[in-house]
């Protein structure tokens, strides 16, 4: 819009003015008549005249054609252009303005006219006193240093906040260019700051809302002054802890009033918007949460009829729902968007397009039905309140919690509807499925290990016994060796399923990763081959840790031997595959923001290659018994189980995941295994056992019990040729009774877990008759754990499956052990 423009002003004739010209000529004519008349010659006369005449003209022309660019650069500006170039549009346009030296405006766009008006020129504009005299100080320091600009100005007491510049412009520098820019403002946390007995509370009583702030049970815990004033008719009542529907009655038509007012009252809309924000999503319990209660005058007459102040009342409510940070929308009774704030936008990844005309429209393609059933059953009948998990559009994987509330007396608007973000949540329920499952899947695997150690127990001494009949050349003797070759390697599987469920025997330490990354760098390196480049690389200052050393090797031989199969199927050629340790402190840990990972030191393990990568789909699975993606018959699926579980049993934590280069490619996996710090002792090496005197035929007596026919049967045929004089039992309550019959036995060996009394059980019987009775427990479960189960001293063990000779070396070493005691105690 061109406000002014600059009038053509008077000055003093120049050489070209129409006067000047006119009395040349004259002169010219003059001067040519006396020459007539002093020579009497006509020919003289005109020549002389014309001549004089031609060179004025060439002059004039000449000087004409020299001054037309100084009068077109002095003319006066084309403000329409001017206009033209400053016009903005937008959802925010600029405002734009010009002024003189006296501060008037000589020209401005729209939208300085439509925020400002067209009476009103910077710096005095309608701001309160702080924002003029801001104003005022950025005119002066634009004239003087020919720019200036504020970061942030309101106009007015509740109006926009403005960041004004202005620069000056022109050709003497006599204007200054102003633009304004609309800031925006972050969102206020207005659950934080809400004050209902403050200024906001009494706002939204002078638009006709009365609000109440009370715990999901429906206790009060504030209310504005005008709540206050209608319920108990005393404005500065704070009615904390009361029941809030006590202040409520509702008559045969639904229709809810003030108790104190009574009928006499104007009926009362009831919203209740649940503050679901990320604070109070976690809440432990109701009195933790809160619901923000919107009294609005429904404007419904005796009658019954509308006398208009419901859309009244839907506009107040979408003004207050528009504030509020959490996401809201509102519907019609058919489920037709109404309106839906910036939050909701944001939620639904919908900013600057607006809303859908359903909430249909934002769902996946099976959510819709119940969704669309759910908007119209809670816009329809009584109001009703509820939420769902519904799968956005947007987001198809992340299911989100809506909410549902049905509100009456709007006219049109039926239903509101809040948004929550509960992809944390959903996260974390996934989580706990996951280690559920695992732990589930672990159970069932020791169980299974257990019973099945118990089967190669009796192949394994089966064949042992048969090798003694057998010698090397005889027709079956190859047969009874591949038999037995075939059960050990059944039983490495069952011992990698114990590993998995955190179930096997373990002998930890406490030890350097670096010294057991060592000890394995050999084998690995013949593993990897010519092609694969083995990198190791330690951190300084690593803290000792507590595991079992050769359990420790065979992870990182099967994270190894898992890269080197990676990056040979990648088939991109060389690869590489390092072997890191790193030392982390609490602090670094607490950054990392693991809900799995506790807060603690740690000395770090990183296995990783550049075989590719893992799938996102595979990830999750990684670690699952018998899950592979190697081709049939070249993987059994329980390389990174066993880890897991030797890991976890080792009080570790093991994470897998992707590596990428700069531009977000896959390059390779990376398996980081976290081994807590162990305070206390230093590293050292367990000392080797020293080797069991094979010739021990003292004719011992040996009680053995085992409920498993074909283990007590190997068992017994392996002691017997050993030369032990052996009373078999199938139960715990036989083998108590052979002792309470006054059997005299020097060992009893014994399975733990049988039907009836238990081999714990009949221990502890057994030593109230015999209190130096010296035990050797046979089981498949782990040493350790069975230890702290079991707690009866002066114990041995013996893991299922044995051989022959190793039970037969075990018994004896047990018996030596019994009589060096004794005689120690004796002598």
């Amino acid at each position: 819009m061109q406000l002014a423009a600059i009038e053509d002003g008077a000055g003093p004739p120049t050489s070209g003015g129409p006067l000047f010209v006119g009395a040349l000529f004259g002169a010219v004519f003059v001067s040519a008549l006396l020459l007539f008349l002093a020579t009497s010659s006509l020919v003289l006369a005109l020549t002389f005249g014309l001549g004089v005449s031609v060179l004025l003209g060439g002059l004039f022309a000449f000087e004409r054609m020299q001054a037309e660019p100084e009068e077109a650069a002095l003319s006066a500006p084309d403000w329409s252009v001017t206009l033209a170039a400053i016009e903005t549009s937008g959802e925010n346009p600029q405002a734009v303005a010009i002024t003189d030296r006296a501060n008037r405006l000589v020209c401005a766009n729209s939208a300085f006219i439509k925020a400002f008006g067209a009476s009103s020129a910077p710096p005095s504009l309608p701001f309160e006193r702080t924002g003029l005299e801001a104003m005022t100080r950025l005119a002066r320091e634009a004239w003087r240093d020919g720019s200036a600009e504020i970061d942030s100005v309101q106009s007015g007491s509740a109006g926009a906040n403005w960041s004004v510049s202005a620069v000056r412009a022109g050709r003497g520098e006599d204007h200054l260019i102003w633009r304004f820019s609309i800031v925006a403002l972050e969102d206020a946390d207005v659950l934080d700051d809400l004050d209902l007995s403050g200024p906001f509370g009494r706002m939204l009583t002078r638009a006709g809302i009365e609000t109440a702030l009370t715990t999901a049970a429906g206790v009060v815990r504030s209310v504005s002054a005008g709540f206050a004033e209608r319920a108990a008719g005393d404005a500065t009542a704070t009615l904390v802890g009361q029941d809030f529907v006590s202040f409520l009655r509702s008559d045969d038509r639904d229709r809810i009033y003030f108790a104190r007012e009574g009928r006499g009252g104007t009926p009362q809309t009831l919203v209740d918007v649940p503050l679901m924000d990320p604070a109070m999503a976690g809440a432990s319990s109701p009195d933790d949460s809160a619901t923000l209660m919107l009294m609005i005058d429904s404007g419904v007459g005796i009658g019954g009829g509308w006398d208009g102040t419901s859309q009244a009342g839907v506009a107040q409510l979408e003004a207050l729902l528009g504030q509020l940070p959490l996401g809201l929308a509102m519907t019609d009774r058919d489920g037709r968007f109404l309106f839906g704030n910036e939050a909701f936008l944001r939620s639904v990844e919908r900013e600057g397009r607006g809303l859908p005309a359903f909430p249909t429209d934002l769902a996946v393609r099976e959510d819709k039905a119940a969704l669309s059933d759910a908007v119209r059953r809670h816009g329809r009948g009584p109001a009703t309140s509820g939420n769902m998990a519904v799968r956005l559009s947007s987001q198809p994987d992340e299911p989100v919690s809506l909410g549902l509330a049905g509100v009456r007396g709007l006219g049109d608007a039926a239903v509101l509807l809040s948004l929550n973000d509960s992809s944390e949540e959903n996260q974390l329920k996934r989580q706990v499925a996951q280690a559920t499952k695992m732990q589930a899947v672990g159970q069932l695997a020791g169980g299974v290990a257990h019973d099945f150690n118990n089967v190669l127990t009796a192949i394994i001494g089966t064949c042992d016994l048969m090798l003694l009949r057998h010698t090397p050349g005889d027709s079956d003797y190859d047969d009874i060796q591949q038999i037995r070759a075939n059960s050990n390697r059944a039983a490495s599987l069952t011992r990698q399923l114990l590993a998995f469920s955190r179930q096997q025997t373990l002998r930890p330490e406490i030890l350097q990763l670096p010294d057991v990354v060592s000890e394995v760098g050999p084998l690995i390196k013949r593993l990897l081959g010519e092609k694969i480049t083995y990198f190791v690389q330690h951190d300084r200052d690593l803290g000792p840790v507590r595991a079992d050393p050769q359990q420790l090797e065979q992870v990182i031989m099967n994270l190894a031997v898992n890269a080197r199969d990676a990056i040979q199927s990648n088939g991109r050629g060389p690869g590489r595959i390092s072997l890191l340790t790193r030392s982390i402190q609490a602090k670094d840990v607490q950054k990392l923001g693991s809900e799995i990972l506790p807060t603690a030191d740690y000395t770090v393990l990183i296995v990783q290659d550049t075989g590719g990568g893992v799938p996102q789909q595979v990830l999750p699975k990684l670690f699952e018994p018998f899950f592979t993606t190697k081709e049939q018959g070249k993987g059994t699926g329980l390389g990174l189980s066993t880890a897991y579980g030797i890991v976890k049993q080792s009080g570790g934590f093991i994470f897998a995941d992707n590596v990428t280069d700069s531009s977000g490619t896959m390059t390779g996996a990376r398996f980081t295994i976290y081994f807590p710090i162990h305070r206390g002792e230093a590293p050292k090496r367990r000392a080797a056992p020293e080797p069991v005197s094979s010739d021990w035929s003292v004719g011992g007596r040996v009680l053995l019990v085992e409920d498993e026919d074909m283990v007590r049967a190997v068992a017994e045929r392996a002691l017997s040729r050993a030369g032990y004089d052996v009373t078999a039992c199938p139960g715990g309550e036989e083998g108590l009774e052979a002792i309470e019959q006054g059997g005299s036995f020097d060992l009893v060996v014994s399975d733990v877990v049988m039907p009836g009394m238990d081999g714990p059980a009949m221990v502890r019987e057994i030593r109230k008759l015999h209190p130096d009775m010296p035990v050797l427990f046979m089981s498949g479960y782990a040493e350790e754990q069975l230890r702290k189960d079991i707690d009866i001293p002066d114990m041995h063990f013996i893991a299922k499956p044995f051989s022959v000779s190793s039970i037969s070396d075990k018994v004896g070493g047990v018996m030596q052990s019994a009589k060096q005691k004794a005689e120690a105690a004796t002598g």
